[in-house]
């Protein structure tokens, strides 16, 4: 094998897979976080994957397997799957193919993860003979071989066969050693940790546990949309809730109250980072549990959406040493994402780069982050005013949601610093007019506003079974379809027969030309700010997701959905 220390971005260079221009804002991209090279360079899109695999396995000296190989199908007979559960494959994406003696060939997608190799030779007692494959081909084999969500169906049927683990949620005087016994058990860690990594698998963003009189409910947030799977039985609701709070830390006999925590988990090789609520119902408590799966991808402005003009637009507004800049739209629409994309584009050294968030759902190496804590009179304000007092340049307020905070970002901003925000607005002139109404000079905000954004979410049709068809006549006329034929969502396997798979922003970059100041400086309303944008060039959320129609990557019925029913 060969030595560690061949540096894998030398080979790339000499292979010719990358230039030294995308090998050193890789090696930018890289510094401060945990991330290896080779994901980096994937996620920039400097190098393909496969590419990489094969000359990693050049490097190494070891087999390249494909799923079309052959090579990825574990032999039958040899009880590989005792040998290397499957909880423990799925976290080191590790996946056992074939045993001889003492020698173990395992598949995975870091054959330089000692840790893995060490943790698997401690665990099944033999000598680790790594094969390197593809991230995808890998999941799709260990799917294959272990099955996704069949554990979690068993673990559900199981519950309603487990009665010993009952309490009476009525209970005036709450056993609290039974129930902490109960949180305890195995069945019980087992079906919580089952419905989490199910959710991960699903790609859900959000997880709701929710009593009723007879039943739990449990949905997941999957592409904005919530989706109900099989419940566990009613009387495990309780030790469920309390192996939560156990996990959060959270006082298991506060039942009257609602509580906020958070806990962390590894899959798959990565730090997943859990947020949890807890408030009381009628029936019990309900949970939500919000999965800020944050470091699988780099927060990269040009995956978001943005088509190559909205782009330029709003880089030209980040890399300015001050101004106001505004992200505007519904909870939900992916404005934080967005704002932390541009944090990290501007991301350096020579940069004091600080935000007050409520709550904090990114971690990003270098900007000095700070949670809100109203209790103790940490507010909006409060952190921003001492901010001013640790020579910021740059600064990020969550969300500015009264007249004193947005007076300190547009003092702030006027002083010489740049200031990022979000606002609640439908679209990106609204969010003039708002901060006018809560108080701001309007000479002022026309003097420091530089850009707003307003933006929505929308589901990406499923590229395996999205299927083209023609809009009718009275459909072409309403919409300006000229295109002869538009896509719709179908489903499959591949999307879980949803039709969708992912979401794409769609947005309204609203720069401030000199027309637009004045008539801010007038305090106009939205709508002549609105018609003095379009004129000018500004394209509308519609317009913006109507491209997106037009070029298949989502459906006109989802645009529909998401822009006009949220009013903008």
């Amino acid at each position: 094998m060969a030595k560690l220390g061949d540096k894998l971005g030398n080979l790339l260079l000499k292979a010719g897979l990358v230039n030294p221009e995308q090998l050193t804002k890789a090696l930018e991209a890289q510094r401060g976080t945990t991330k290896r090279l080779g994901e980096v360079l994937i996620e920039l899109g400097f190098v393909k994957e496969p590419d990489l695999v094969m000359a990693l396995s050049r490097q190494l000296g070891i087999p390249y397997a494909t799923k079309n190989s052959g090579l990825l199908q574990p032999r039958k007979d040899e009880g590989l799957e005792k040998l290397v559960p499957s909880e423990v494959a799925r976290q080191y994406l590790a996946l056992p193919l074939s045993r001889h003696l003492n020698s173990l060939t395992v598949a995975c997608v870091n054959p330089l993860d000692l840790l893995m190799i060490d943790n698997l030779t401690r665990l099944t007692g033999c000598e680790i003979y790594p094969v390197v494959t593809t991230r995808p081909d890998l999941e799709e084999a260990l799917a294959l071989f272990y099955g996704t969500d069949s554990m979690l169906n068993k673990a559900i049927g199981e519950s309603y066969q487990i009665i010993e683990t009952e309490i009476d949620e009525g209970d005036e005087v709450l056993n609290l050693d039974r129930l902490k016994e109960a949180a305890q058990e195995a069945p019980v860690i087992r079906l919580v940790d089952l419905i989490i990594r199910q959710a991960i698998t699903d790609r859900a963003s959000d997880i709701h546990i929710e009593p009723f009189r007879e039943n739990i409910r449990i949905r997941y947030r999957i592409d904005g949309v919530l989706y109900e799977i099989a419940p566990p039985a009613k009387q495990l609701h309780a030790a469920i809730i309390s192996r939560i709070k156990i996990l959060c830390k959270l006082d298991i006999a506060e039942k009257r109250l609602p509580q906020d925590g958070g806990f962390s988990m590894m899959m798959e090789g990565q730090t997943i980072d859990f947020r949890v609520s807890t408030i009381p119902t009628i029936y019990g408590e309900k949970v939500v549990i919000r999965i800020l799966k944050k470091s699988a991808t780099l927060l990269n402005l040009g995956h978001l959406g943005f088509d190559a003009r909205e782009l330029e637009l709003f880089r030209r507004a980040i890399h300015e040493p001050h101004g106001l800049i505004l992200i505007t739209g519904p909870t939900g629409s992916g404005k934080t994402t967005t704002l932390y994309a541009a944090l990290s584009e501007i991301l350096s050294p020579k940069r004091n780069i600080s935000t007050i968030e409520d709550p904090v759902e990114y971690r990003l190496e270098g900007v000095n982050q700070v949670q809100t804590k109203s209790g103790i009179g940490l507010t909006f304000a409060a952190g921003l005013r001492a901010f001013l007092r640790q020579d910021p340049d740059v600064i990020m307020v969550g969300e500015i949601r009264d007249a004193e905070t947005a007076q300190i970002c547009v003092q702030a901003s006027l002083t010489g610093h740049l200031v990022f925000s979000t606002l609640h607005t439908n679209d990106a002139p609204t969010a003039i007019t708002r901060l006018i109404d809560i108080g701001v000079a309007p000479y002022l905000l026309s003097s420091t506003m530089s850009l707003v954004v307003a933006q929505r979410l929308m589901r990406k049709l499923c590229q395996a079974c999205k299927e083209s068809y023609e809009p009718l006549p009275a459909v072409r006329e309403q919409f300006q379809i000229t295109e002869p034929l538009i896509y719709r969502a179908k489903g499959c396997d591949q999307c879980g027969q949803v039709g969708y798979q992912g979401r794409i922003g769609a947005y309204e970059v609203m720069t401030m030309s000199r027309g637009l100041r004045e008539l801010t400086t007038k305090a106009a309303s939205a709508h002549l700010l609105k018609e003095a944008a379009v004129k000018e060039g500004l394209v509308t959320l519609w317009e913006g997701g109507l491209t997106k129609v037009r070029a298949g990557l989502t459906s006109l019925e989802e645009l529909e959905g998401v822009v006009m029913e949220s009013g903008a």
